[in-house]
Formats: C-alpha cells, structure tokens, sequence
C-alpha cells in the first residue's frame, strides 16, 4: 500500500487528498520537484530541494519546513514505502484559501510527498532514439513567467506534449518567442556537432539537475561543450541531439521534423554519456536506508 506525506502524516494513496480550496488546486500556485533514487540512494538531493526553495523563494511562497526537514521527509517516505528505486515528487501548495486568487488569503502552505516505483521513461526507445517534433507552442517568455520557476502550472508544457502526440513525436521541441530552441516538454536539450557539445542558455528553461550532472560528465571526460544560442537549423544538422531530466534520464533523438539525424541511430558520444550517467547514478546520492 502507497503511503503518501501530506503536512506531516503519512497516509493511505486513495485517502491522500486536498482541500478544492487549496489554490494549488484552483489555480496551480505552487512548486514541485522531479526527484529519483537509484540503488537506495537519491540522487543530487541537496539540489533538487534547493531548487524546490529557489522557486518558493520566486513567488513569494513560504515552505513551512526548512529545507534540512525536507531532506529527511522525503527520505522517510520512501523508508515508509520500502523503496529502492523511485520517482519522488515533493509539492508544496499556496495552500487553503478562498475563492479569489489573492496569495494572501492561505495562510498555510501544504506540503506533499510522493514516491513510487519508477522504471526506464522510454522503454527500449534508449537503444533506437526518440523522435522528436517541433510545435507552434511557444516556451513561457522569462518577463512573463520564468520558466526557471518550477510551478504546479505547467500548461505551456501540456500544450506542447498534446501537440507532440498530435504529431506523432515522442518528444516536443519548443522554442522561445524569438524562435531559439528553449527545451523539450520535460527536459533539456543537447546538439553534437563536429565533436562538440551544445546546449541553449538556462535563460527560457529549467535549470536541469540532470543537465548539470551531465555538463560536468562531460567535460569531466574531456569534452568541449558550450552554453549557446541555437534554431531549429542546428537541430537539423546535428550529428546527433539527446535530452536529459529526472524522469528521461539521457535519451538519444535520432529524428527531428522528419529529418534523420546522423547516422539515424544514437551516436558514440550519446551514448558514453549515457553510460557515464547510469555509472553516477549507481554509485553517488543520498543514503535512504
């Protein structure tokens, strides 16, 4: 039986439940993290509840717990769970309130657990490649809402993925207003070109655990990587193009709009940094137990 952390108690999955009330509800004001453990360890904890903060910070919401007494929840959830290997999901809502969208009227953030079994995302698309699609939904504008704020409304990243599927892509390329490519519907973007690595600037997108992990892999390994500016022409004629985040972990794209990249398979580089994360993930991370 699941047992999920809300406010301090541990409860059953079906009975685990908010009030209509709670403005995470009524309007999405709130956070949350993608969090995952490996081998009874959790990955980059310290980050990932950084990270849950530094968006609370954004928006003015008030976690009513230090960041030290989340660690340790989402550590005992798991332990309530007898968990190993587990997606974990930490939200924290504005909270009860009324009808009216005033932050001001919650007087009390909520906060919830969630851990689960989780496996590979993409199956045995690891070993072949996504496809991926571009799509007319434009990534939210930094002076609008700061994509870097990851909140419980997360619509412009539905939208994209509804648009993906439409499309027939296992992956959705969003752009920025200005048509740069900003990141995929739940993870980050890299582009090898004559042995080199790129990645867009963290300006239009998530600042991805898993990207920096994978950024300091590879120059750990020797290779050349970037921050830059990139469009859609650079994804075309990549010689070979990869995601990363929490739940895909380092997934190869080998087509994009129809176009076959590289050798239409994932390519050499993809593929030592994925072994080279895999080997991170197994051997580094939070003790649960």
């Amino acid at each position: 039986m699941n047992l999920i952390y809300i406010n301090g108690e541990f409860v059953p999955a079906e009975k685990a439940t908010v009030s209509v009330f709670d403005h995470g509800f009524l309007y999405g004001d709130g956070v949350f993290e993608g969090i995952r453990a490996y081998e009874g360890r959790v990955f980059r904890l310290k980050d990932h509840v950084n990270r849950l903060f530094d968006s609370a910070q954004a928006i003015m919401l008030c976690v009513p717990m230090t960041r030290e007494e989340m660690e340790e929840a989402i550590l005992e959830t798991l332990r309530k769970n007898n968990l190993r290997d587990a997606y974990i999901r930490p939200i924290v809502t504005r909270g009860f309130g009324d009808m009216g969208l005033d932050p001001n009227k919650c007087k009390l953030a909520t906060v919830i657990i969630i851990a689960i079994e989780w496996g590979a995302m993409y199956g045995s698309l690891y070993e072949v490649g996504l496809t991926a699609v571009s799509v007319a939904v434009r990534r939210n504008s930094p002076d609008a809402l700061p994509p870097n704020i990851k909140s419980l409304n997360y619509l412009n990243n539905i939208l994209a993925k509804i648009e993906a599927n439409i499309k027939g892509g296992n992956e959705a390329i969003i752009l920025d207003p200005q048509g740069r490519i900003s990141e995929g519907s739940g993870d980050n973007i890299f582009v090898i070109k004559d042995q080199r690595i790129y990645t867009p600037h963290t300006i239009s997108n998530l600042k991805g655990i898993t990207r920096e992990a994978v950024i300091e892999v590879a120059r750990a390994r020797g290779y050349d990587l970037a921050e830059r500016d990139m469009g859609l022409f650079d994804l075309y004629t990549a010689d070979e193009v990869f995601v990363t985040g929490t739940a895909a972990e380092v997934a190869p794209i080998t087509k994009v709009d129809g176009r076959i990249i590289g050798s239409g398979k994932p390519g050499p580089i993809t593929r030592d940094l994925m072994a080279a994360f895999r080997e991170l993930t197994q051997t580094t991370g939070r003790p649960i137990y």
